[in-house]
């Protein structure tokens, strides 16, 4: 993970702008489990956001062990380590929260200034194996240690991605047969696929501070499969390294787990050769100069602000009968004001303010007047009824009824659309939840049903997951987004399938489905939970139109 300021990489048309109400400022990078974006909590502080790829997503392997780790993760608490905030194993996609680290990976540092001087690299390593214990402390072995997942912050190193590498892994390897872990960094016992223990990561910890030393890691480059030899089947060459640092790192490379170094004897030699810079606290002047200028971090995303198009008049959702007559005698005053006026001013401009009279009645707080049949001839007045830019004081986003009480969801709006068209009327019911307790009706108003009798059932096996109906056929739009009716009709002319597998679905995915009636629903997908199958909590979430065809 880069986390240099030129790691702040603005969001791509395929980034979503929130994860569980965490709103995004950039992209930081990706990794193997996903990609990692930069986000702020409530009070402002920075934090990593880590979403997981969709194909680990849907292993459910995978969700139990991240779930596991996540728990472990939870109880981490060092000083040198980026703290797990928050996560959500279940989510759709699942993710995890880090606080962030302001400050180069070692990779980056070494790769800029080359490598670091001895005093740097006792503090390094006295900072990462202080994190080891913590981490080792709460279960975990991180068993991907690398310069990479160490990032140099003003105080000192931070030591990231713990907790979540023994997720992506199957027992010793992955789920493709390779074996978890970078293989410059690897022990023996983890290369081969052996028991991999709290040693493994001393091991990994030898083989980061040599690299920090030597800018270089210490069994060389070139293909895995000659690297994993010579860390297997050959001792270090550690002559390269400075004399001061060869028997520390010698013994975190012992080929035996048993004689490593434990991480409490490496933070006791490292502050002994340390001395008096260790008592002094001198360590944050080092890092200073090692992690270079103070990165500058993006601030929070605000949120969205609602535009208000129409003068903020409030609308009361009642009014009493006192507050009514103060109402008519202020029109009266107006209406007065108005033919005052239009007495002092010349024609025109007189019959102007007597419109805008008219349009401050129309818009009078006892409520919108109803159109009568004769409002297709008035353009003047409709338009102020229809117009996608009329809102109330509410704002755009408030969905709430004159009533106060927010609508049903499932239900359809209140005023129904013109039918003048002959065409079937579009009627929305937002995000319907199906799981495999309820169903979707298409005939009957309300969309959504808590049995099982509906045309639209979600239905898990052992292993997947469907949409199946005994009465109406289903197929899917693969074309562009926003499908339409026409474009449902084309999906689904001809079709006979009554069930389809969710595995070929997304979040976004447009499914059609058509009743015996001829009634045509669309199905917007918006959440998607089947990694589980076989769980019961399993469960699509989409937003729902439907054309009447009567």
């Amino acid at each position: 993970m880069n986390h240099t300021t030129e790691a702040f990489q603005p969001l791509q048309a395929d980034d979503p702008p929130m994860v569980a109400g965490y709103r995004l400022a950039a992209r930081l990078g990706a990794g193997g489990m996903g990609r990692v974006y930069l986000s702020h909590t409530q009070g402002g502080r920075p934090v990593a956001i880590k979403v997981v790829r969709a194909e680990l997503a849907d292993d459910p392997a995978f969700r139990q062990r991240f779930r596991r780790e996540i728990k472990a993760a939870r109880r981490v608490r060092g000083a040198y380590t980026a703290e797990l905030i928050d996560a959500d194993a279940d989510g759709a996609p699942p993710w995890l929260a880090t606080l962030y680290v302001p400050g180069p990976s070692l990779a980056e540092a070494v790769a800029r200034r080359g490598p670091l001087p001895v005093p740097a690299v006792l503090w390094l390593m006295a900072g990462v194996a202080e994190a080891l214990q913590a981490i080792h402390g709460a279960g975990i072995v991180h068993r991907d240690l690398k310069p990479s997942n160490v990032l140099l912050a003003a105080d000192g190193p931070r030591v990231i991605d713990f907790g979540i590498s023994l997720a992506s892994d199957v027992t010793s390897h992955t789920a493709t047969g390779a074996t978890v872990g970078t293989p410059q960094f690897m022990a023996p016992e983890q290369a081969t696929a052996g028991e991999v223990t709290a040693a493994t990561d001393v091991f990994a910890l030898g083989q980061t501070a040599a690299f920090a030393a030597l800018g270089e890691p210490l069994y060389g480059n070139g293909p895995s499969v000659s690297v994993l030899y010579r860390i297997v089947h050959s001792k270090p060459d550690l002559s390269p390294l400075p004399e001061q640092l060869r028997p520390l790192i010698a013994r975190c490379l012992a080929a035996d787990p048993e004689e490593r170094a434990t991480p409490a004897e490496v933070i006791e030699w490292c502050r002994q050769r340390l001395g008096r810079d260790a008592e002094a606290g001198a360590g944050p002047a080092v890092w200073r100069e090692i992690a270079g200028p103070e990165v500058t971090v993006p601030p929070p995303v605000p949120d969205p602000t609602p535009v208000h198009t129409l003068p903020l008049l409030a609308r009361p959702q009642q009014a009493d009968p006192d507050e009514r007559r103060s109402r008519r005698r202020r029109t009266a005053l107006i209406t007065a004001a108005a033919v005052a006026a239009g007495a002092l001013l010349l024609t025109g401009l007189g019959w102007t303010v007597v419109n805008m009279v008219d349009q401050l009645r129309r818009l009078d707080i006892s409520g919108p007047s109803t159109p009568g049949p004769d409002a297709s001839a008035r353009p003047s007045e409709s338009s102020d009824a229809s117009a996608p830019d009329a809102r109330d004081s509410r704002g755009s986003g408030d969905s709430g009824g004159d009533d106060g009480r927010a609508p049903d969801a499932s239900g359809p709006p209140s005023t129904a659309p013109s039918a003048a068209s002959g065409q079937p009327q579009a009627v929305p019911y937002a995000l319907q939840r199906l799981n495999e307790k309820n169903s979707l009706d298409i005939k009957e108003p309300g969309g959504q049903r808590k049995d099982r009798k509906g045309d639209i059932r979600f239905v898990c096996g052992d292993t997947s997951c469907s949409l199946e109906s005994d009465t109406s056929v289903i197929g899917v739009s693969y074309g562009k987004p926003g499908a339409s009716l026409e474009t449902c009709r084309s999906v689904l002319d001809g079709a006979e399938s009554h069930s389809l597998p969710l595995a070929v679905v997304a979040t976004g995915s447009e499914i059609c489905v058509k009743h015996p009636s001829g009634d045509i629903a669309l199905l917007v997908v918006q959440v998607k939970s089947t990694a589980l199958p076989d769980s019961g909590v399993s469960f699509l979430m989409a937003d729902m139109t439907v054309w009447r065809a009567d």
